[in-house]
């Protein structure tokens, strides 16, 4: 019972850290381990730690020992890096190849066209590219890039909606279309 308490106490709304410096240590070494680039660390670290924060949040008791949950956890915000990864290398491989027919079929209109659009592409926030590339050159449904993406259905439409309004835009601009 004091145990329980005393993690409470911890991880409550008294604005302590729920991570101590050792175990904040231990997370970054197992992210670097599992491949994660430094630069890509202290994002590691806070995903622990709001994972650990949510799990109080929700009324579930601390895990027994933090420093081992958050070492798993780390590893599989590792195994999630190097997913997401590959997979935006098979979409970088997919584009090269679409890109390879675009310019083999019809020749140099198809051409400028493709490249108007990958400039566009290339001008747009990252989470709006990624939302237009999965949707319109891996062709998911708008609920697989949600689920994908771990964002909800309606910011998926909306980022889609922003991107291709921009995408648009600029090629009337640039009078490709």
């Amino acid at each position: 019972m004091l145990r329980r308490k005393a993690r409470r106490a911890q991880t409550g709304a008294g604005g302590a850290d729920p991570l101590d410096p050792a175990q904040e240590d231990r997370v970054r070494a197992v992210l670097a381990l599992g491949g994660v680039p430094h630069a890509d660390l202290p994002d590691g670290v806070q995903q622990v730690r709001l994972k650990l924060l949510e799990r109080a949040a929700d009324g579930r008791e601390a895990p027994r020992d933090v420093s081992a949950w958050a070492a798993v956890v780390a590893s599989n915000l590792a195994m999630d890096w190097h997913r997401a990864r590959r997979r935006q290398e098979r979409l970088g491989e997919r584009l090269q190849v679409l890109w390879r027919e675009a310019t083999d079929e019809d020749g140099a209109e198809k051409r400028a066209t493709s490249l108007a659009v990958a400039e566009g592409l290339g001008a747009l926030p990252d989470a709006q590219r990624q939302v237009v590339v999965l949707r319109f050159y891996a062709d998911l449904p708008v609920r697989a890039i949600a689920d994908e993406l771990g964002i909800p259905e309606g910011t998926v439409k909306s980022r889609l909606h922003t991107a291709v309004r921009l995408l648009r835009a600029r090629l009337h601009e640039g009078e490709v279309v």
